[in-house]
């Protein structure tokens, strides 16, 4: 008799295979790394004797799954913040926390963790996207799963990296380090088309292409991004990811939640591959994918769980049985994606994904042996039908759980066996992970109540800076008076303009009072259109920090920046105490008073709509002695135009009393 390693016997094999081939009472035959032989068991235990042998009678024998898109180290973020939109969740707390925190170790606990969860749910292979993927690698190489590592690529700062190009020599490194494993294929994945610009995305694909490698990327998660994208470039995600040449090599392209056909077809010529990951897209709302379409048109569609933070978790059993379920919803069609279908995808498909058609994903003489058993016999497998030959997928993809797995062996070896890990102390890896939630915990709680920490979180991409102004308002009585001040002999005017300005304030119930308004301002031209359009934030404490001549104030706004999200991100990811708006007609003035910088605004209420006019005389200060001067300036405006002190209002416009509106 041949001698091998282990010996699987007993079992319903389901190769996978393109037949699909199912065989009753089988057993598998595996030698070091690979499957030697499978058929009926009668057959095999008369050729092979082995050091392990494993009666599975009961069980459903079948490749590893393949989990073709995920963020492992993510794991120590899972549940840090739920049921938030996309643009909130990743860039209010997933960044900042990021930025924060990871580091080579929050990477190497992250992706022990996620390798326990996943061998025991049947995971032996994942295509990964994240940073630090060198220490991700050192991890994945101990525990001994399969995967594809993708260095995250990013058009600013990232946790491993400074700059982008910081980030293609570290993925050049890691390549060169890792790229003759066995069981590791190191590459690039430059994140999104948003999140990225067309030099990076050509040269993340440059890099890729020089070393024979794949690549990973989001595309077309959700519906706004495919509105910038058509705002911006004039044509959709897909069409302008292909015009940059990045699906001119081997790609996973991650979500592809709102393609059309004409984009399907961009991707099924380019020989693209689809991760869909149903539970993520759910959870975010992004939507749901139409993967059976994109299977009708010959598409590669594989599964992913997506992130732990996102999803919440690795579970390729839940993401199976979702992807069958929610693509028959937007076809109104029960027979679309069946049962065996979403086994393929999680298996057989994942494995060409990741490049590894061939070698994985199909129990077939030759292949990598890469298998797992599921118990067949629990109560919510009970009963079941022999009759259909489809019934073993439908057992496996409608009823069967994560939990049912009893043995995980990736390259030959017992990841799990009788559910007992082999290469990972569980013990160990949750009391390290709960010391770590700890310390982001405590962040997360002093960052929430902590306003100006909480707004500079979302500022990574724009300039930041603070100012102290000196500044008068008062009621003007007759518009005409601002001409005694600017034809004034010492008055040079450098610029007149136009606004329209909305503000929403956001009023937190904090020691400071602290406020933060957000601004847009429409630029209106001679003839009454908008001609411009920018967005700006601005945080100020209700206090003044002191007054000249008890009517000249001195005000500190400590950021001032432009808001680089909508108004709706804002508002979600504050959540403040009280939320209020303003709109107001501005004109102003810059002048030169004496040689010296001033603004002065005209400023007509319209919503709340207050009666009076205002005037604003102001300007920019960083000093003491600066102040007091600039004061003593203002003071001799308000003579030239004709302002008396009762004319003097101390109150913001947000802050005018209820009597003072007009109904």
């Amino acid at each position: 008799m041949e001698h091998v390693t282990i010996l699987l016997t007993g079992g319903t094999i389901l190769t996978m295979n393109h037949d699909l081939d199912v065989i009753h009472d089988g057993a598998i035959a595996i030698k070091d790394e690979k499957i030697v032989a499978l058929g009926p068991s009668a057959n095999i235990t008369a050729r092979y004797e082995a050091d392990t042998t494993i009666d599975c009678s009961g069980q459903y024998i079948l490749p590893g799954l393949v989990n073709a898109h995920t963020h492992v180290p993510m794991t120590l973020l899972r549940g840090l913040a739920d049921d938030l939109r996309l643009d909130v969740w990743l860039m209010g707390y997933m960044m900042p926390v990021e930025r924060e925190f990871v580091s080579p170790e929050f990477c190497q606990l992250g992706t022990r963790l996620a390798c326990a969860e996943m061998i025991r749910a049947g995971v032996t292979s994942f295509a990964d996207m994240y940073y630090f993927e060198s220490d991700v690698a050192k991890v994945v190489d101990e525990v001994g799963m399969r995967a594809m590592l993708c260095e995250s690529i990013l058009k600013f700062p990232t946790p491993d990296a400074a700059t982008f190009e910081e980030s293609l020599s570290y993925t050049q490194t890691f390549i060169e380090e890792w790229r003759d494993h066995p069981r590791i294929t190191p590459t690039v994945a430059p994140h999104a088309p948003y999140s990225n610009t067309q030099e990076t995305l050509e040269k993340s694909t440059a890099l890729a292409r020089d070393n024979d490698l794949p690549l990973m990327i989001h595309i077309s998660e959700t519906q706004r991004e495919v509105e910038d994208m058509k705002a911006e470039e004039g044509m959709r995600v897909v069409n302008w990811v292909a015009d940059v040449g990045v699906l001119d090599v081997p790609t996973i392209a991650a979500h592809c939640v709102h393609i059309d056909e004409a984009e399907m077809r961009i991707l099924k010529a380019h020989g693209t591959s689809v991760a869909h990951c149903p539970s993520a897209n759910l959870k975010l709302a992004s939507g749901i994918a139409p993967v059976s379409q994109m299977l009708d048109l010959g598409l590669n569609v594989a599964i992913g769980t997506d992130g732990p933070a996102s999803n919440n978790d690795l579970d390729m059993f839940e993401e199976m049985r979702l992807a069958a379920l929610v693509a028959k919803v937007n076809p109104i069609d029960p027979t679309a994606v069946p049962a065996h279908t979403a086994l393929t995808m999680a298996t057989r498909n994942g494995a060409k994904a990741l490049g590894m058609e061939g070698k994985t994903g199909v129990l077939a003489e030759g292949m990598l042996a890469d298998v797992i058993v599921v118990d067949a016999q629990t109560t919510h497998n009970t009963p079941r039908f022999d009759h259909n030959p489809q019934a073993v997928y439908s057992q496996l993809v409608y009823a069967s759980k994560s939990h049912d797995v009893c043995h995980t062996i990736c390259h030959g070896q017992f990841l799990m066996r009788d559910r007992q890990l082999t290469t990972l102390d569980e013990a160990a890896i949750a009391t390290e992970s709960a010391v770590f939630a700890a310390e982001v915990g405590k962040f997360l709680s002093e960052r929430e109540e902590n306003t100006l920490s909480k707004l500079i979180a979302v500022g990574i991409d724009v300039e930041r800076s603070e100012s102290f102004e000196v500044q008068i308002k008062a009621v003007l009585d007759d518009p005409s008076m601002i001409e005694n001040l600017l034809s004034h002999e010492h008055v040079e005017v450098i610029r007149a303009v136009h606004y329209r300005q909305y503000d929403t304030y956001f009023i937190f119930n904090d020691a400071d009072g602290s406020r933060v308004r957000y601004r847009e301002d429409d630029g209106i031209d001679g003839s009454g259109n908008v001609a411009s359009v920018r967005m700006r934030l601005t945080y100020t404490s209700a206090a003044k920090e002191r007054a000249f001549h008890d009517t000249i104030l001195l005000s500190h706004s400590r950021f001032i920046a432009p808001a680089s999200h909508p108004l709706r991100f804002y508002q979600e990811y504050f959540k403040a105490s009280d939320e209020r708006q303003l709109q107001k007609e501005r004109r102003r003035w810059h002048i030169h008073y004496q040689g010296t910088l001033f603004y002065i605004n005209l400023d007509r209420l319209v919503e709340p709509k207050i009666g009076d006019l205002f005037i604003e005389i102001k300007a920019r200060t960083w000093s003491q002695r600066d102040a007091e001067h600039k004061a003593d300036m203002i003071r001799e405006m308000m003579a030239v135009i004709g302002l008396e002190v009762a004319d003097v209002i101390h109150q913001d416009y947000l802050d005018m009393s209820p009597d003072e509106v007009i109904s």
